[in-house]
């Protein structure tokens, strides 16, 4: 066939895709799936895909070909599935005699692409880091490594057309293709990361919290113990804290969200994330991103060294701006949280001054702030910092059926009137 027949037949196939002209030996796929059972493997996994779903990868495939004995099966020469322009461009009057008509069932790629694709989103996992605990002077694993695993789309795709081609069985397993991902700290690399001793630690009681608060605050700090921060790693509240809901293992409870204050899950979060902030302080840690609560709240006195958070943001950032790891690890004693920072200390001091409460106003409104200040071993200054924060009248942010007045019930006397003035901050 000449260069010119080769440029129209591309051409054609490009702009007319249903027309297909070929030799016989151009299609070695089976002519019909005999498959009573299909089965996916990803190492222990198994996936039994139904017939009703592979069922449907095949595709119906019509096609001419010359046929090289000198006979036609198509009686009319004149016979074209197209516009009669294409098959006049694409074969001579000597082939036009010589057309013979045939068909298909050829596997369908996109449709099992997509098929792989969705399966991955179940398979699909990521690394999972050893988590460890800091006692009796060295650290130890409590919860170890695992690999995760990404499956390989397009080779996957490959291998299940291949097998079916092949395939002459009624039942067939397919190893799919995937790839393992290493965790980046597993239990042979914690003695490379220098952990040592306590760099640091933060407090805070939320003693008088109702039960399901109580309950948060333990779901929350669980969810931190163990956690590793690379060093010059920006460590984010958020993102290690996750999902936030029932399935999680959290309860409703009262949280401050814009005007007002009302049951959602995850109320009492801010109690570790204000724990948190405390410890990253001490331990001489650069603060990037830190917001207080919208009006003082009694668990996270004194005032002016709490974090609030919410997702996806406010966030509580810092930086570990420390040579080494460094470990976060946990515990409660009766209603005090304690979060401790483990790693290596490079002879930093760090100082607090503060807080202090700068205004105090008789609606309960009120300003504070306090000063971080880090020096290297050297004598140079690594932080000074000052955090301020700028509260609101609570009665801005009602409870739930809470009615806040504005002027004495006609009912009250002056000393009734006084009382509930001075308790809602009016």
């Amino acid at each position: 066939m000449e260069k010119k027949h080769f440029f129209l037949i591309f051409l054609l196939l490009l702009f007319f895709p249903s027309l297909s002209f070929a030799k016989e030996t151009d299609f070695s796929f089976p002519d019909k799936i005999n498959l009573k059972a299909l089965v996916l493997s990803v190492e222990n996994m198994k996936e039994n895909v139904p017939p009703e779903e592979f069922s449907q990868w095949k595709l119906f495939l019509p096609y001419l070909i010359i046929d090289s004995s000198g006979k036609s099966e198509i009686e009319n020469i004149n016979f074209c599935p197209e516009k009669k322009i294409i098959c006049r461009l694409t074969f001579s009057l000597k082939d036009s005699i010589r057309i013979k008509k045939l068909s298909k069932n050829i596997l369908d790629n996109d449709k099992i692409k997509l098929f792989i694709s969705d399966l991955s989103k179940k398979i699909d996992k990521d690394p999972i880091n050893a988590t460890f605990v800091f006692e009796e002077e060295k650290v130890s694993s409590f919860s170890p490594s695992s690999d995760g695993i990404k499956l390989d789309i397009e080779q996957s795709t490959d291998k299940i057309i291949n097998g079916l081609t092949n395939n002459t069985s009624e039942q067939l397993e397919i190893a799919l293709v995937f790839q393992k991902i290493p965790p980046e700290v597993t239990e042979k690399t914690i003695n490379n990361f220098g952990i040592t001793t306590l760099i640091g630690e933060g407090q805070s009681n939320f003693r008088g919290s109702p039960t399901n608060r109580t309950k948060n605050i333990r779901v929350t700090s669980q969810r931190f113990n163990g956690t590793l921060i690379k060093p010059a790693e920006e460590f984010s509240f958020v993102k290690v804290l996750g999902p936030v809901d029932e399935e999680h293992g959290y309860f409703p409870e009262l949280v401050i969200k814009r005007d007002k204050t009302e049951p959602e899950f995850g109320g009492g979060i801010c109690q570790v994330s204000t724990t948190v902030f405390r410890a990253a302080i001490y331990s001489g840690l650069k603060i990037t991103a830190r917001h207080n609560h919208a009006y003082p709240v009694q668990y996270y006195n004194p005032q002016g060294m709490d974090a609030t958070v919410y997702i996806p943001k406010p966030d509580l950032k810092f930086i570990n701006n420390t040579p080494s790891h460094i470990l976060i690890q946990t515990k409660i004693k009766g209603t005090e949280l304690v979060f401790q920072f483990y790693g290596t200390s490079d002879g930093r001091k760090t100082e607090i001054d503060g807080p202090y409460i700068t205004e105090r106003n008789p609606d309960g409104s009120l300003k504070a702030y306090f000063v971080q200040k880090v020096t290297a071993s050297d004598g140079n200054i690594l932080i000074e910092d000052t955090f301020k924060s700028a509260y609101d009248s609570p009665s801005k942010y009602p409870h739930p059926g809470q009615e806040k007045f504005t002027k004495k019930p006609k009912d009250w006397s002056k000393r009734e009137w006084e009382v509930y003035k001075k308790a809602n901050g009016i």
